[in-house]
């Protein structure tokens, strides 16, 4: 067994891998094992996998491909491996990306320690700043699904020079998919949604990063997103079509010459953040489709013919605030989380409203929230107008925004203040 596969099979690094696939949860793959039951699994078949594995003779489960539909029409394809393959790949992750981190670029900034999307921003807003105002955003195509296996595989050699790892690698590689039932191989692309994917991407578009490096240029990458910035129109078209024929020429991938532009930093989505100047600079904030996205989400969650608690409605909206404020809280938004807040705390009244139904459940609501009787008499009257008991009754006030934190309903406005705070000092 060579040196760098002990490592990846060793108890230490399994353990640390099972820990991790069971902290992200996760759907089953092809074979119905989750996360509830790997441990029997893994009871029953390790011995004869880890055998397997150390004489080249493993062979993975193919990914189950599930279509997830886009807010704006087409599907983004997902790829669930089995709960087994996670925790091996998760292995491999564990062993090969320090030795990797010590060859990838300071411009690359996607699934690598102590990076981030801030961090990929902050670059950005710099070079921005810096008077680079002129942006090439690349579009590769389907990079995940379009990767040429056998020149990745030789990025790896290069670095790693290990036949059993590699051979473990490339059987992940040709694991085929399930589609609709139907077993499909996989003789290009990388396995996505697989713990591997992330840094197999990074190997591959790091010769992107060297040329780029090379010519000089400033440039961020986040994963398989990549912008350039450039000081004149006419540098950025050089760029982008030099750069786009490296890309197809070099790296065998293809470039979306459709979605590949030229684009001035005020029509520049970016890792879903949108980019504006003020007399002191450039700044970043939630792009206007993201903030799209969030108040659909938040709009799916607060549907009154769902028929859920209050108490797990809110635990829903809570999961779903706390991760989107999170990721942009960086950013000046308090303007946008106002108005989302007001939008929402209008539907969860009129979801109440829609629970108490009779007027006598209406009254006796409005004075449990210490409404004057003959005014909870006459609004409890109203009936079924939704939007005007929610936005222009006493109701209102009686279920304002300390009584919605009492239940436990996180403000989008105060948990923004409050982790940018935290952020900014």
């Amino acid at each position: 067994m060579s040196k760098l596969l002990d490592q990846i099979l060793s108890r230490d690094n399994l353990l640390e891998a099972y820990k991790q696939v069971k902290a992200n949860k996760g759907s089953a793959g092809i074979d119905g094992v989750t996360v509830d039951t790997i441990d029997d699994y893994l009871r029953e078949h390790w011995k004869e996998t880890k055998k397997q594995i150390l004489e080249r003779r493993y062979k993975p489960q193919p990914v189950l491909r599930v279509e997830i539909p886009k807010p704006n029409g087409g599907v983004c394809q997902l790829g669930i491996p089995s709960m087994m393959d996670r925790i091996i790949q998760q292995a491999i992750v564990q062993v090969l990306s320090p030795i990797f981190e010590n060859h990838f670029s300071e411009y690359s900034y996607g699934f690598r320690p102590n990076r981030s999307c801030e961090t990929a921003l902050v670059k950005l807003l710099e070079y921005l700043n810096d008077g680079y105002e002129w942006i090439v955003d690349i579009d590769l195509e389907k990079f995940f699904d379009t990767v040429p296996q056998d020149r990745l595989m030789s990025l790896v050699h290069r670095v790693i020079e290990d036949g059993d790892t590699e051979s473990l690698i490339r059987k992940y590689l040709h694991s085929g998919v399930v589609i609709n039932g139907q077993r499909q191989k996989t003789l290009v692309g990388t396995p996505q949604g697989g713990n591997l994917s992330p840094l197999l991407s990074n190997i591959m578009l790091h010769e992107l990063d060297k040329e780029l490096e090379k010519r000089g240029l400033r440039f961020v990458r986040y994963a398989d997103d990549c912008v350039i910035t450039v000081g004149s129109q006419a540098a950025a078209k050089r760029v982008m079509h030099s750069v786009s024929r490296f890309i197809e020429k070099r790296l065998g991938l293809k470039v979306n010459m459709d979605k590949t532009k030229i684009v001035r930093p005020t029509k520049l989505k970016y890792i879903g953040y949108g980019f504006w100047k003020s007399p002191k600079g450039w700044h970043s904030r939630p792009h206007k489709e993201s903030v799209q996205k969030f108040v659909r989400k938040l709009k799916q969650l607060t549907s009154r013919k769902w028929s859920i608690s209050l108490s797990e409605r809110i635990t829903l909206l809570n999961s779903v605030i706390r991760g989107w404020v999170n990721y942009f809280s960086i950013t000046d938004m308090k303007t946008v989380m106002s108005k989302v807040d007001e939008r929402l705390r209008t539907r969860i009244r009129v979801i109440i409203w829609k629970q108490w139904k009779k007027k006598s459940r209406r009254l006796w609501g409005l004075l449990k929230l210490g409404v004057p009787r003959w005014i909870a008499d006459k609004v409890s009257g109203w009936g079924d107008h939704y939007q005007l008991v929610a936005q222009k009754s006493v109701l209102k006030r009686a279920i304002s925004k300390p009584v919605l934190a009492k239940r436990g309903l996180v403000g989008c406005l105060d948990y923004y203040l409050n982790r940018h705070a935290l952020k900014v000092n």
